[in-house]
């Protein structure tokens, strides 16, 4: 039998409880240390490694990135952090970026569904010629509305943070000045798109294939007359300086087209992120992302048309004779998307509808 020794100066109750307390803080010393490293390990920083394939100086770098980085890491209280890789530092082409966050090598991405031949087959009615609003806002705010109808489950394998225009492309060109459609014909253009190219062979067009980073070097050499890019890209890649000649829709005129540009997301490391870092997330994402990246690009158009007329560039607001011309030459472009998607078993005449209406009336809104 245990014999518990009263302290000279306590109770004989009190030298019982003596080491029961003994043992309760020897307890709590074990204990502690564990749950001080579980709190640790909870508020760990979790790094981002966002790619994209423009240059860091670019608007959307600097405008977009950058500063939805900053905001995920304040309202993280730092537990978010990126680190961005411009100019594709992670490597790869801007085609294999969809690949790159599916696999991990990225956890999001910024690129264009139409970058990945039919992957995207519902996305790819946000190309159709003559649909969309041509500035960036209205046209992003009309994209997500329409990808969130119809083309959600075409990411199911990402997290998809939002969905933007890069607004209108502008055929720009380097000593043919363009004064109607006609001027058009003949002419080897740089497309960016499989749409944009079907869109420059039915105006009477020669479309080229070849990489952003490539395009000013191929017209200051001659292997291409022209390109077609949107005005806010247009300086960020140096096309500003070796180009003369922009036509583009009036204002209130559905584009020539528009690249559909994707913020995506790594879906397991989402996952995997702690509920409060999903809900900064998705707080940053979704329509305030789309708001942000479209009120930047309009703004970069803005910014790009001031600096090209300062160099004495010369821009071309289609008449609406010429315009029907080419609306009604492009016209076999939709109708042709029409029935491969409806080979495909989606419902291409109702996508393509869908795709019209919801244009229309973001062109009409203020």
């Amino acid at each position: 039998m245990q014999v518990i020794q009263a302290h000279p100066f306590e109770t004989a109750e009190q030298s019982v409880l003596r080491p029961r307390a003994s043992r309760l803080i020897a307890g709590l010393a074990l204990a502690l240390p564990a749950l001080f490293g579980a709190a640790a390990a909870q508020a760990q920083t979790v790094t981002i490694k966002f790619s994209h394939f423009l240059p860091a100086n670019s608007n959307f770098n600097q405008k977009v990135a950058l500063p939805w980085c900053a905001a995920i890491e304040k309202d993280s209280g730092g537990q978010l952090k990126c680190q961005l890789y411009p100019s594709l530092a992670l490597g790869g082409t801007p085609a294999q970026l969809a690949d790159q966050v599916k696999n991990g090598v990225a956890d999001v991405v910024w690129t264009s569904p139409s970058y990945s031949t039919g992957r995207f087959p519902r996305t790819e009615a946000l190309e159709l010629p003559f649909t969309l609003p041509g500035d960036g806002l209205k046209g992003s705010r009309a994209m997500w509305e329409y990808v969130q109808k119809h083309a959600q489950a075409e990411y199911k394998d990402y997290k998809l943070l939002a969905m933007h225009s890069g607004s209108n492309l502008v055929i720009s060109t380097a000593s043919k000045p363009i004064m109607s459609a006609d001027d058009l014909k003949g002419l080897k253009l740089r497309s960016p798109s499989r749409f944009s190219a079907l869109f420059l062979s039915a105006i009477g067009s020669t479309p080229v294939t070849m990489p952003l980073a490539q395009v000013t070097e191929g017209i200051s050499k001659g292997v291409i007359d022209g390109a077609m890019i949107p005005w806010e890209v247009l300086p960020s890649v140096k096309v500003d300086e070796v180009t003369k000649y922009h036509i583009e829709g009036a204002a209130t005129q559905p584009g020539f087209g528009q690249a559909p540009m994707a913020f995506m997301m790594n879906k397991a490391r989402y996952d995997k992120l702690a509920p409060e870092l999903k809900a900064v997330i998705d707080r940053h994402s979704g329509q305030a992302l789309v708001e942000l990246a479209g009120k930047v690009w309009d703004e970069g158009n803005a910014e790009a048309r001031k600096k090209l007329a300062a160099q004495g560039n010369k821009t071309l607001v289609i008449k609406d004779a010429d315009y029907n011309a080419l609306k009604k030459a492009t016209a076999s472009v939709e109708a042709d998307w029409i029935k491969q998607a409806t080979a495909r078993g989606l419902d291409g005449s109702l996508l393509a509808a869908e795709v019209h209406a919801i244009g229309d009336k973001h062109l009409r809104s203020k």
